[in-house]
């Protein structure tokens, strides 16, 4: 997805992992596979290990899409909300700039606070990075159409390019790329393999339709995701599997694969 002279990578890393030297580790094992998308976490306060081993690489940072998040959903009304983004933006700011970066690709917010009014306070922090620089775009997680109206209810509010949701095999509410490409905004999948526990059912069936591709069960489930106009972020720890999350960009599934994969 294009927006202005934004290209939102379609397969991102996620940094599932709590401490900052493997994340450091990771980080590395990721770019040498051909990531060049990231999502580093607050929840899992791994930011400064992921920053470390951007600054250790070598590629060039307009090479890179980097997301950051903030965590302010327990807040309560505007002031609030707006007052504990802020602390989460700046945060986010002074832990990449262990790796020397100095902005954001994209900047999340983790959760939605519980009404709009505070909300709103959330957004008003966000806009303000965008504003400042320091982030190119703004993204929502976990966010329901009716959370996304909060924001857009205001005609000049800067809309969220992505919502992160689960999004999996098996394991999906059928309407959200629908709701969400409606308000002009992309899903990106998190635990897009439902955390290793596709059911049996379902782990059979993308088994037997990778026969006939050349493909794990996981790079089918993951194509799915594509093909159904949504994208992904991956959390492997495994090295074997970093490339492998990647590559599915050269088959695509038949109607009858996507229904047969989609259905209850």
């Amino acid at each position: 997805r294009e927006g202005g002279d934004l290209l939102f990578p379609k397969v991102s890393f996620g940094l599932q992992v709590y401490d900052d030297n493997t994340a450091q580790k990771l980080t590395k094992t990721a770019i040498d596979a051909g990531f060049r998308n990231f999502f580093a976490s607050v929840l899992a306060g791994n930011q400064k290990g992921f920053a470390r081993a951007i600054a250790a690489s070598g590629v060039p940072r307009e090479e890179l899409f980097i997301c950051g998040t903030v965590l302010s959903n327990s807040a309560k009304g505007f002031e609030n909300a707006y007052r504990l983004t802020k602390q989460g933006c700046n945060a986010n700011l002074r832990a990449f700039a262990v790796g020397g970066i100095s902005y954001v690709d994209m900047i999340m917010l983790d959760y939605p606070a519980n009404d709009c009014d505070s909300i709103r306070g959330q957004w008003k922090a966000f806009e303000e990075m965008l504003a400042e620089g320091t982030a190119r775009s703004l993204a929502v997680s976990n966010f329901s159409p009716e959370q996304l109206d909060c924001i857009l209810a205001d005609k000049s509010a800067t809309a969220p390019v992505v919502n992160q949701l689960p999004f999996s095999v098996g394991q999906y509410d059928p309407a959200a790329v629908r709701e969400n490409a409606k308000r002009g905004i992309l899903v990106q999948a998190w635990s897009p393999l439902s955390g290793g526990s596709l059911s049996r059912r379902k782990l059979s069936a993308c088994k037997e339709i990778g026969r006939a591709y050349g493909k794990s069960a996981a790079q089918v489930a993951l194509r799915w995701i594509l093909q159904m106009g949504a994208t992904y972020a991956t959390q492997t720890k495994k090295r074997e599997h970093f490339a492998e999350d990647l590559d599915v960009f050269d088959f695509e599934l038949t109607q009858e694969e996507m229904q047969k994969l989609g259905s209850p």
